[in-house]
C-alpha cells in the first residue's frame, strides 16, 4: 500500500489534481468546471460530471446576483453551515435558513404543509436578489415552481439538488421546465453538502474575477 504524504494545507489542492486527472479529457465548459469539480470533491462521486444541469448563462447570472449583494437562502441549516462565511462577506452577501424559525413551523402546521414550503414563502418576502439553494426538500422546489408560475417570487438563481426518492426527480424536472436560471443535479442524487458546495464554488469564482 502506497500512502501519499501531503501537507494539510495542500490536501484540497492535491484532491483537485486527482479529480482533474480522473476526468481526463472530458469536456466541461470553462465556467461550469469549478462547480462540477467541487461537487465531485465534496462527494467523491464522478456522476456529477454527467448529472449536473446548467440552464443558459446560469453561472453568469449567479455572479451578477453575488455582485449585487444577494442573499443565499438554504432549505437546511446544514447547507447554511457549509457556505463559506468569509467568502460571503468578501462579496457583501449573506445567507439565511428559515427552517428552525418557530413562526415557520407554526405557519406550516396551520397550512398543513412542510416547513420547507413555508420557508420559500418567507424567502419571497425578502425583497432583494436571492439565490435559493435546495439540497434536501423537494417540497421547497415544488413551492418555488408555484411562485414562479404565479409571478410572485423569482429568485436570481435556484440550486436544485435535493436528495432522495419521493418527488425528488419530479421537482427537479419541474424546476428545469420553469425556465428560471438554475443549476440542478438531475436524478436522485444531491444533498445539503452539494448545495453548499455549489454556493461556495460560485463565490470562489467571484474571487478570481
Amino acid at each position: 500500500m502506497n500512502i501519499e504524504y501531503v501537507k494539510p494545507q495542500d490536501i484540497e489542492r492535491r484532491s483537485f489534481e486527482i479529480i482533474a486527472q480522473e476526468l481526463g479529457g472530458r469536456e466541461i465548459p470553462e465556467e461550469q468546471r469549478p462547480i462540477v469539480m467541487r461537487c465531485i470533491h465534496t462527494s467523491a462521486d464522478f456522476d456529477y460530471y454527467e448529472n449536473l444541469y446548467f440552464s443558459p448563462d446560469a453561472v453568469k447570472i449567479a455572479h451578477a446576483a453575488i455582485k449585487s449583494g444577494c442573499t443565499f437562502v438554504t432549505d437546511t441549516n446544514m447547507a447554511l453551515s457549509g457556505i463559506n462565511k468569509a467568502a460571503l462577506s468578501r462579496h457583501g452577501c449573506d445567507a439565511v435558513c428559515f427552517m428552525a424559525d418557530p413562526e415557520i413551523a407554526e405557519t406550516a402546521k396551520r397550512a398543513g404543509t412542510t416547513r420547507a414550503s413555508a420557508s420559500v414563502d418567507r424567502a419571497a418576502m425578502l425583497g432583494k436578489p436571492v439565490i435559493f439553494a435546495c439540497g434536501n426538500a423537494p417540497t421547497a422546489l415544488l413551492r418555488l415552481c408555484d411562485h414562479i408560475r404565479e409571478g410572485t417570487f423569482r429568485p436570481a438563481l435556484v440550486i436544485g439538488v435535493p436528495v432522495g426518492f419521493v418527488n425528488v426527480v419530479q421537482s427537479k424536472v419541474l424546476l428545469i421546465d420553469s425556465g428560471i436560471p438554475c443549476i440542478v443535479a438531475r436524478g436522485r442524487k444531491g444533498g445539503s453538502n452539494i448545495a453548499a458546495a455549489i454556493c461556495n464554488a460560485l463565490l470562489y469564482q467571484m474571487d478570481a474575477l
